[in-house]
This record gives C-alpha cells, structure tokens and sequence, in this order.
C-alpha cells in the first residue's frame, strides 16, 4: 500500500512538472452560496450543461447561485437557466477574473487560469487550474509581504513551492491539489509585483529536500526570539533537519521581544485548575533564558504550548515574575518557533547572505534542488 501511495505521488509530481499547472480550491472557508464572476482582463469562455461556449469579455460579469443543489446561471439579458457544473476557461492569453463572494467585497483579488465550478453539502467548490509558478508567487505575496529583499524572496518562494510538492496530495480525494487558506497556503490570486515575480523566475523549481531527497516540512514563522525550537519539542515529531539554532539575525527586529501582565489571581486560579497546590507565590517565577517545553514552579510542570493557547501569547519563549498583585510575563518571539525565522531571514538577506544560506542556516543537513531531479 505503502508503495502505491509513493508511486501516485510521483505520478502527481510529474505531471506537475509536464503541466506546470495545480488545482488550488479558493475561498475553501467561506462556504459560498453565490458569487458574481467578473472578467477583469482579456476574456473567457462559459461551458455548462449542453458543452456550448459563451464568450465573456473584459467588465462582463456571470451571477452564479446555489439553488436546489444545483448552479443557477445569470449572464446579461440572457435568461437565468440551472446546470451542475461549469467551467471557465480563457479566451486569450493573459486573462484574468475576480470573484465576489456572498454578496462581500472584500480586497480585490485576481485570478488567472482556469475556474470549475459545482455544488457540494450546501456549498459552491471553487477550483483555480493555475500555472504553478505564478500560484507560487500569489503564495509569496500573501505569506512573505512587499518591499523585501530580492534574497529574502527567494527563499519564501522556495519554501512555498516545497510545501506544494511535499503536500500536493493533500485534498485529492476532493479533486484538487490544495486550498487557499491556513489549512494549506495562503493564496488570495496572482501577483503582478515585478519583485516577487522576479524571485519566482530566478529559483523557478526548486525546493529543498532532506538526505532521501524528500521534500521537506518547510516550517516557518514570524520571530524565534534568539533561538528556533526543535520539531519534537512543539509538534512531538523529530525531524533532522528541525533542530534548535542559535539566531542572532532577529533580536533586534519588531517581534524580537513583548511584555503581558496578568492579574495574579487569575495566574493561580489557572494554576490551580491545571493541578498546582503550591502557596509559596515566589515559587512561581520562572525564567526561560534557553527553549524549554514546560513551565515549572516547584514539584508542578505544565506545557507552554498549553499556556500559549489558553492566553493568547505570542510565543512560548517567556519568563514569569510575581509582582505584587500581577504577573509580567516577558517573552521574546512570535510564532512556534520551528523552522525558519522570517524576521531573522529578513535581516540576513539585508546583511548579503543568499537565499541559499539562509535556507541551510535554518534548515540542517538539507539541498535545494529542481523538483524534477526527485
């Protein structure tokens, strides 16, 4: 079973790579019930129920509804008619479409590629059939931010690309590859940022891969606040190339250091309900000058990821102090910790490093090659 598995994944990341395209589901936490597909560049070509073509030009827009479990049709003066499907795909080179969804207008987004559309429990699926370098760069624009370094990008796209091959099975069973939110990767459409387009094209195909030359779990977040944590010490699983590093880089930066006072009465009734009997209030200070997993005060431990969680803390890299009638909680960091510092990244690219050394800084023992050497 175990090799099939292996086998249909190769299949999958071949065909990538033949047709540099991937089926991205978007607005996947909406639950759409209707939404207003506009042309916003070139133009497109309607197909549903009886397989016949429609052309759509630039500012034409198509109504589309749930009714009855079916698609409900609206174009123009043309009568409203009901389909299970349809598909949209372009008429020219370099066509674009935004979607309205539910009646919001949220930040314009545009879409290149191709758009499926069906009823699903209540919902409209949407699916983006899009070139895979310009998913990749839509990623880095809404993950990595504007106004970065050429390197710093880089790297952000190459981890972004390596998350697609290493989960490009993730939502099969759903009839696409990934979505667009948190759950997957963040894509809110296509990017025209010649920066960011440019460092797509510069690294275009490669990723970065363990000593097995498997894609590895590119983890990254905000702000390590001086030191990354290891892969067991958060997610419980050991993974080489996920080990602790030393981060000068970002101590100096925005997320490097914040401060949260709770009342002491709240601190001990929380303590109290995970298990602490103990009266000594001194007792509780506790001071994290390396990564550790549990807060402790006298014979009690309890985890930080669980105080992290319950408090709504930016990092688990923090230190306690009793101060009379409150607790200073005073961390450094934002985020989990593991993998890639963005924040240090940022600074080492702005120092001269390349994308390639800041990859192996934080990543050990890993390569970055084309994803068709697998």
């Amino acid at each position: 079973m175990g090799k099939r598995i292996i086998l249909v994944l190769l299949v999958l990341v071949t065909n990538l790579a033949i047709n540099a395209q991937i089926r991205i589901r978007l607005y996947s936490d909406k639950y759409p019930t209707s939404t207003i597909f506009t042309v916003t560049s070139g133009s497109y070509i309607l197909k549903s129920y009886n397989g016949a073509g429609e052309e759509l030009g630039k500012g034409d827009y198509l109504v589309i509804t749930l009714t009855n479990g079916r698609l409900g049709i609206k174009h123009g003066d043309s009568p409203a008619y009901l389909c299970d499907s349809l598909l949209l795909s372009e008429g020219a080179e370099g066509s674009l479409f935004s979607l309205r969804v539910n009646g919001q207008f949220p930040v314009k987004r545009d879409y290149s590629g191709v758009l499926e559309c069906r009823p699903d429990m209540g919902t409209m699926v949407f699916i983006n059939i899009v070139d895979i370098e310009e998913y990749i760069a839509g990623v880095v624009r809404a993950e990595g931010g504007l106004n970065r370094h050429p390197e710093y990008i880089k790297t952000q796209a190459i981890i972004a690309r390596t998350y697609m091959y290493k989960y490009i099975d993730k939502h099969l069973l759903d009839g696409y590859n990934l979505c667009d939110g948190t759950h997957c990767q963040v894509f809110h459409g296509i990017t025209g940022e010649k920066t960011i387009i440019g460092a797509v094209n510069a690294t275009k195909g490669l990723i970065i891969v363990d000593t097995d030359s498997v894609p590895i779990l590119a983890a990254f977040h905000s702000n390590c606040g001086g030191e990354t944590a290891p892969s067991e010490d958060v997610w419980l699983t050991r993974l080489p190339y996920l080990k602790k590093v030393v981060d000068p880089h970002c101590t100096t930066s925005p997320n490097a250091e914040w401060q949260v006072t709770i009342p002491l009465l709240t601190w001990l009734d929380y303590l109290a309900d995970k298990g602490y009997y103990g009266t000594d209030n001194n007792a509780l200070n506790f001071a994290q000058n390396e990564r550790v997993t549990d807060y402790k005060a006298g014979d009690f431990s309890f985890p930080l990821t669980r105080i992290r969680s319950d408090f709504g803390l930016r990092s688990t890299f923090f230190s306690v102090e009793i101060a009379g009638n409150d607790v200073i909680i005073s961390g450094k960091g934002y985020g989990h910790g593991v993998g890639l510092c963005q924040e240090g990244a940022m600074a080492m690219a702005n120092k001269g490093q390349t994308f390639e050394q800041i990859i192996k800084f934080y990543y050990s023992g890993v390569s970055i090659i084309g994803a068709t050497q697998q």
